[in-house]
């Protein structure tokens, strides 16, 4: 089976570099499937998770912001902030989505962007490490979370 070289960058690191079978990733304009021999593209991504397939396995990674290069034979993820799923600690994710919140009810209306910011950055980061726990089986999914969230 045919696979694509996908590289994902932040400022901070390469947090990966390999070969898989598909790339999901969330843009602005809705969700990229990519499969090895894509059309050339290049797109804004959005907040949110960014899944490699590689066989059976998944590696999860919580992106925010940036620009996704798709040539047929590569995928290249220039982030603007992103993090594994694996590495990232739910306690301090709940924290800071709870901190978020309570300066947000408290912000005047200057510094309500940053507060919403943060907010959206905790929780991508807290929906994208649940995700990646219930697939492995650590974390039971609630009855109550439709699936894909």
């Amino acid at each position: 089976m045919a696979t694509l070289k996908l590289i994902i960058v932040s400022p901070e690191r390469e947090l990966y570099s390999g070969d898989v079978d598909l790339v999901l990733a969330p843009s602005v304009d809705g969700q990229l499937g990519i499969f090895p021999h894509h059309t050339p593209l290049i797109a804004q991504l959005e907040e949110g998770g960014l899944t490699a397939r590689v066989g059976e396995e998944e590696y999860v990674f919580a992106i925010h912001g940036g620009v996704i290069h798709v040539l047929p034979d590569q995928v290249v993820v220039l982030a603007d902030v992103a993090e594994r799923a694996d590495e990232i600690d739910l306690q301090r994710a709940d924290e800071a989505r709870q901190r978020a919140l309570e300066t947000l009810r408290h912000a005047p209306p200057e510094q309500r962007s940053v507060c919403e910011v943060a907010l959206r950055r905790s929780r991508v980061r807290l929906r994208v490490a649940k995700r990646r726990r219930r697939r492995r089986g650590i974390e039971p999914a609630r009855p109550d979370t439709p699936p894909g969230k």
